[in-house]
């Protein structure tokens, strides 16, 4: 059964899922090669049919606020596709922070690790895992303030094959900001980690923000890299 909000926005929040959900099931680089170009033709169909639909209205907080559920709203950069996720699995395992995994209602899925992306299933060229700066559970969401360190990304590539990048990463506290989210506003601090491929970055530069929760430690928004071919993800907290 579909959820109050995806009810009313299933056309405006659909279309990443309707353009994904051949390679929903697909755990990453053992996909046929065949699979994927299918999934990339689908692909840039559907961008076709995103362009000649009218804008929808937006998501309004009085809407919000007669939910129940947890909602995170993710838009892909590049192309404006937008979808709401609901949290699916939270779980703890041996490494520093609370793994939780989002869901659309067509199965994709991100993972996040105390809010810092480490995994995608659905997407192009999926992120298979990543590992995150970030502090022990209990602490505040998003990197680690001040934290450097190696962080190292594997994503899925073409003939059942995995692509790994290692970056050097270092996160800086860029101070006090206030943002607002539909309507609501909040006082955050802006964490920024730079992670650099090469001495002095010159095979590729990677730039996420994080906007904390001043008092509660709660990641509110962010702007995060999930790979060479979908690229940025902006994500933000709608409800919890």
């Amino acid at each position: 059964m579909m959820t109050q909000l995806t009810r009313p926005l299933r056309a405006f929040a659909g279309i990443l899922s309707a353009v994904l959900v051949l390679a929903a099931c697909s755990g990453g680089p053992q996909d046929a090669p065949l699979e994927v170009e299918i999934m990339q033709i689908v692909g840039q169909q559907v961008k076709q049919r995103l362009k000649r639909q009218p804008e929808r209205p937006p998501v309004t907080r009085a809407l919000l606020d007669s939910l129940d559920e947890t909602y995170i709203e993710v838009t892909i950069e590049d192309d404006g596709q937008r979808a709401y996720l609901q949290p699916q699995l939270v779980k703890q395992d041996s490494t520093p922070g609370q793994v939780t995994v989002w869901l659309t209602e067509d199965a994709v899925t991100l993972a996040m690790r105390n809010g810092v992306l480490t995994a995608t299933r659905g997407l192009r060229n999926d992120m298979l895992s990543s590992s995150a700066l970030v502090r022990e559970t209990g602490g505040a969401m998003g990197p680690a303030g001040g934290a450097t360190g190696a962080r190292r990304y594997e994503f899925a590539a073409l003939d059942n094959r995995s692509q790994v990048f290692t970056l050097a990463c270092t996160v800086s506290d860029l101070g006090p900001e206030t943002i607002e989210i539909i309507e609501l506003t909040y006082q955050t601090r802006h964490l920024q980690e730079r992670c650099e491929s090469g001495p002095h970055g010159e095979s590729g530069v990677v730039v996420n923000d994080y906007w904390v929760d001043s008092r509660s430690g709660h990641l509110w928004q962010s702007r995060q890299w999930a790979g060479p071919t979908t690229g940025y993800l902006r994500i933000r907290q709608l409800t919890l």
